[in-house]
């Protein structure tokens, strides 16, 4: 048993939202282009037969912003950086040995500006084989289970938070770029980061998410699918944010997800399947996406946000450094 932790939350008694009203629910267009590339491609023959979901952030949560994005703000100080990514998004990584990488290149990155050199921004984006992670000050009365007789291995971090899962299905990005490249606010890469999300639910699968004031993390009417938790040193950031795409949430209920009582965890293949199995979209349950293709496509969208809001030139990377 080690030590870790990820998700970001501010502890509230309850969140008192209520369920997504069916007016808001709407069939739209059975088909969207796949966004799996084949070779930097889009395959023209590859079509993922899926709907045009319309879920409304709806104002029965007083809680709930409506989807702002944040164009207004200035992302980057430089017009265009270099991002390296590496890309493990079908892969499943021990959570010890991803924390590990991510200490080590954080290390890297603060002796190369010391030495008054520059660096590529990093990126890295995975799955994570189960585990229960908890930030610095988490509680242990948020776990529903004895520590010794856990389910699943149980780190803490460094990163802020409360408790939180990790598993297959979910696609964790981990960030480690230096925020005096981008902007020297903290509040603020939190907000880009759940925007990144917010963008991707709504361009690549049209879910209308949104942020909750107080909080961290993207909701949809009162289902949360991303949990963030970061950790910054010397500018440097690491941690990062988890997106619920076809994961099982049963593991959730062994504990108090980022310390929020009666909190609903969502996901993207949730949402769908809810969508899918609607009498008025009967047709569409046939040409639903697979789980793969669900992961996939969820990943894609993620790069372009994220490197388009952080105005980052993503390369892909090969992975030589860690045994896994």
């Amino acid at each position: 048993m080690s030590n870790l932790t990820f998700h970001s939350e501010i502890k509230v008694d309850s969140v008192s939202s209520q369920f997504l009203n069916p007016r808001f629910l709407r069939c739209g267009e059975l088909f969207f282009k796949s966004l799996i590339l084949f070779n930097g491609l889009i395959s023209s023959t590859s079509m993922i037969l899926a709907p045009n979901l319309y879920l409304g952030a709806i104002p029965l949560n007083p809680r709930n912003r409506s989807y702002r994005p944040l164009s207004h703000i200035r992302v980057s100080v430089l017009k265009s950086r270099t991002c390296e990514c590496f890309d493990l998004h079908k892969e499943l990584i021990p959570y010890g040995k991803a924390w590990s990488w991510q200490k080590q290149i954080v290390k890297e990155k603060k002796e190369l500006i010391e030495r008054n050199g520059d660096c590529p921004d990093t990126l890295i984006v995975l799955q994570h084989h189960p585990v229960y992670t908890m930030g610095t000050g988490s509680s242990e009365e948020y776990l529903n289970f004895d520590v010794k007789e856990a389910p699943f291995d149980v780190y803490r971090t460094e990163r802020g938070g409360e408790v939180t899962y990790h598993g297959p299905g979910q696609l964790v990005m981990y960030p480690i770029i230096n925020l005096r490249n981008h902007k020297m606010d903290l509040h603020w890469y939190l907000r880009a980061l759940e925007e990144v999300v917010i963008r991707v639910l709504s361009s690549t699968f049209s879910i209308k998410a949104s942020q909750i004031k107080g909080l961290t993390g993207v909701w949809v009417g009162d289902q949360k699918l991303a949990a963030i938790g970061i950790k910054v040193s010397q500018w440097i950031t690491y941690h990062g944010l988890a997106l619920n795409v076809t994961t099982d949430l049963k593991p959730f209920n062994w504990i108090v997800p980022c310390g929020l009582r009666n909190c609903r965890v969502g996901s993207i293949k949730g949402l769908l399947e809810e969508f899918w199995s609607s009498k008025r979209c009967e047709k569409a349950n046939m040409h639903h996406p697979d789980d793969c293709q669900l992961i996939d496509i969820s990943y894609k969208s993620l790069i372009k946000e994220f490197s388009e809001l952080f105005q980052l030139e993503v390369h892909q990377q090969t992975i030589q450094m860690l045994d896994f």
